[in-house]
């Protein structure tokens, strides 16, 4: 007989290599036809339910490594939940809505400005959804399980009708109301931009400091003396309405070689040196408020005034202490100058040109282009003291990367300033991980002024107001609730197909409107207000557990969907719509750096799964320390993939060792269990089972990097080089 056939070696189907890119499409497809989703639920208590709520990634382009690694956080924690006994109703969600998709059709070939309304929204919602079946396919390729045969967009017509009626529960409280004030502008867009939307890229500007001739001193100063300004935006003195001084900062009126000047007394030794000034002698000084009324001659225009005001925001870090003040280009110089009565001028339009009020050498010019002509004009009048060029942080619109402004526009507001007591108490009820969220989210609220929620744009949810004819806008419950069930019939598309009357109540009648004229808003809403009201749709609409137990996104979505999600469920329901937050890093390349088309060390996760297969990303995924920025790219894919095989090769051995028992029959765990076992096979199960209950509590925590690595140190050390080592001859 000979020796190897004696041996009773390890058996198993389980093969050594995955061949993951060709057998996951495979049992993808058997999991859709056997509606795994729906089984996993089938037989769960939906008293006993774990709620995620998905927030909607937008409905633009392929998945990048951020929404992959975000997609499997997800799918990670609906998995354990559901197989800890949890009902699990996941749905997942896009966000349909907004300029990005106005902008891909338009450059598809579609005129956006010659062509009905609904023809081009049309286009906009054929493009969105065929954007979700894109991502919809690469997220179930991904192996992510959810309902995605039911999931919900921001353009289906009760999702929107829902949100009209969430706007409307605001609008009734006072929340809402509509305001001429400056806001984030973009030229590029032609819209108001929410903070959320803006980025800050370093540029080069002008700064300068131009003298404004005082012209009625008001007793304190005499014509002629010079109050001092510095700016970085010289586009914005032909606006100048006023100069903003401290009340409580002593300023000093010193003799120069240019004459008298007015500055903050403690810049007296830096301004004499960057204004090339050769003497600097005190004369007199001067308290913030007794400046209160001077005037002077604007510095471009000898039949026009700037006021010398007070306010609390000038500051002593920079500049003069005396701060240009324009109330149609500043939110901080629009708020000092309501109690002045100072009009809100704003010279620039929608695209970034000045109108003709500024005069000829101006009118007709983009405000960049205007900033070397207002020099030149300037300094033909003696008043351009100084000037230089820094670099420095500027915002930028997020979609087109080119500068904004801010420009006073009428605009759809939200006031945050008589929540924000009970957001800031809501913050305080929410558990957020990584902790620093709480303090980063209460800054954020603390510091908010209103939130802009109009766009100029046609790819959107109408704002639903209506006005009459003297121009008031009608805020009645009866009004909203018409337009939310034709919403609920027609989607907002009806909103373009209907006139105002059609859009009201049946013999709907206001006194404002004697002759029964109406016209609507042209705008819509910011899809931000979008997003945040779907805690409405998929949870209350829906009859599922609210507030969610969990909302789990990037970090980026503090100032995003996490905020506009927490102002619209505390105005509306009193509460915020989370019991938990989870915010995950960014995901880099290998040496840290965001990835960009520019630097070409971009990622494509399909490509990663189609090569590897997704199991490696998920094991990437479920290692990674995700509160922080993570780290992905060929060497550490390929290091994923090498623990993948390691993993699989200690399961087969295992397999191949368990074909069947020492009698020959089939391996039955039981007849194990009856028998004695070796001290070492007691140890090896006492230190399993200890692993078990450490990865329980890591998975509870959600800390699956932890879990991960008792799993991994135990099959490699206590498993790999030490029991299955010492135990092969037996086994």
């Amino acid at each position: 007989m000979e020796l190897k056939k004696s041996l009773k070696m390890p058996r198993t189907e389980f093969e050594m290599r995955g061949n993951l890119a060709k057998k996951e499409p495979i049992y993808l497809k058997e999991w859709e036809e056997d509606h795994l989703f729906n089984k996993m639920n089938k037989d769960k208590n939906k008293d006993l339910s774990f709620v995620l709520h998905d927030g909607p990634p937008y409905a633009n382009g392929a998945i990048h490594c951020g929404t992959t690694v975000n997609r499997i956080l997800k799918d990670i924690i609906v998995r354990y939940k559901n197989m800890s006994g949890f009902y699990t109703p996941f749905k997942p969600g896009w966000d349909t809505h907004g300029l990005p998709i106005e902008v891909k059709v338009t450059k598809s070939g579609v005129d956006r400005k010659h062509m009905p309304a609904s023809e081009f929204r049309k286009h906009c919602h054929d493009y969105a959804l065929s954007q979700v079946e894109i991502q919809k396919g690469q997220f179930k390729r991904l192996g992510v399980v959810g309902d995605f045969d039911h999931p919900y967009l921001t353009l289906l017509k009760h999702y929107e009708a829902t949100q009209i009626r969430l706007f409307a529960k605001m609008a009734l409280k006072g929340y809402i109301y509509k305001g001429f004030k400056p806001v984030y502008w973009s030229p590029s867009s032609e819209s108001a931009l929410a903070e959320a939307e803006i980025e800050y890229y370093d540029v080069e500007s002008y700064s300068i400091y131009v003298a404004f001739e005082v012209k009625d001193g008001k007793n304190i100063l005499k014509p002629g003396d010079k109050l001092v300004i510095w700016t970085t935006t010289p586009w914005t003195i032909p606006a100048n309405l006023a100069i903003s001084v401290h009340p409580r900062f002593t300023y000093g009126l010193y003799d120069t070689n240019i004459g008298h000047i007015l500055v903050l007394k403690e810049f007296e030794d830096r301004l004499k040196d960057e204004l090339h000034l050769e003497k600097m002698k005190l004369l007199k000084e001067f308290k913030g408020n007794e400046l209160e009324g001077i005037t002077c001659v604007h510095p471009l225009y000898e039949d026009k005034e700037s006021l010398v005001i007070v306010g609390e925001h000038v500051t002593n870090e920079t500049g003069t202490g005396l701060v240009h003040t324009a109330p149609g280009h500043g939110l901080e110089d629009y708020v000092v100058s309501l109690k002045y009565h100072l009009p809100v001028y704003c010279p620039v339009d929608s695209l970034g040109k000045f109108d003709a009020s500024v005069g000829d050498r101006l009118k007709g010019m983009f405000y960049e282009d205007a900033n070397p002509i207002v020099l030149k004009m300037l300094e033909e009048k003696g008043l351009l003291l100084t000037s230089n060029k820094f670099v420095h942080a500027y915002p930028h619109d997020w979609r087109t990367n080119k500068p904004l402004i801010f420009r006073a526009t009428p605009q759809w507001f939200f006031r945050i300033e008589p929540l924000k007591e009970k957001l800031l108490e809501a913050i305080k009820e929410v558990k957020w991980k990584p902790s620093w969220g709480e303090l980063r989210m209460s800054n954020m609220i603390k510091d908010r002024s209103d939130w802009c929620i109009s766009r100029q744009r046609l790819w959107g949810v109408p704002i639903p107001i209506i006005y009459n004819e003297d121009d008031t806008p009608i805020i009645e419950e009866e009004v909203f609730e018409h337009i939310a069930k034709l919403f609920d019939e027609f989607g907002s598309d009806v909103w373009f197909n209907k006139t105002a009357n059609e859009l009201l109540p049946e013999g709907y009648r206001n006194e404002h409107s004697p002759n029964g004229n109406f016209y609507k808003e042209k705008d819509i809403m910011d899809v931000w207000f979008d997003s945040g009201s779907s805690f409405a749709y998929t949870l209350k609409e829906q009859g599922e557990k609210y507030p969610a137990d969990l909302y789990l996104e990037g970090s980026d979505q503090y100032r995003g969907w996490f905020n506009s999600s927490l102002i619209i469920s505390v105005a509306t329901e009193g509460v915020a719509p989370y019991k938990q937050v989870i915010s995950h890093g960014w995901v880099m390349d290998e040496n840290l750096r965001k990835m960009s088309k520019s630097l070409g060390n971009g990622i494509d996760p399909n490509q990663i799964a189609n090569v590897y297969g997704a199991d490696v990303l998920r094991l990437y995924t479920s290692t990674i320390s995700y509160d922080q920025d993570m780290r992905i790219g060929d060497n550490i894919i390929k290091q994923s993939s090498e623990v993948y095989r390691k993993l699989r090769n200690t399961f087969r051995f295992l397999l191949g060792n368990l074909n069947e028992s020492l009698d020959g029959l089939p391996f039955d765990p039981k007849k194990v269990k009856e028998k004695s076992s070796y001290l070492i096979d007691k140890l090896v199960l006492n230190k399993f089972h200890r692993v078990q209950n450490d990865f329980i509590e890591a998975m509870k925590r959600f800390d699956f990097a932890s879990g991960m690595a008792k799993i991994l140190n135990f099959l490699s050390f206590d498993m790999s080089s030490f029991y299955l080592d010492i135990t092969k001859e037996i086994l």
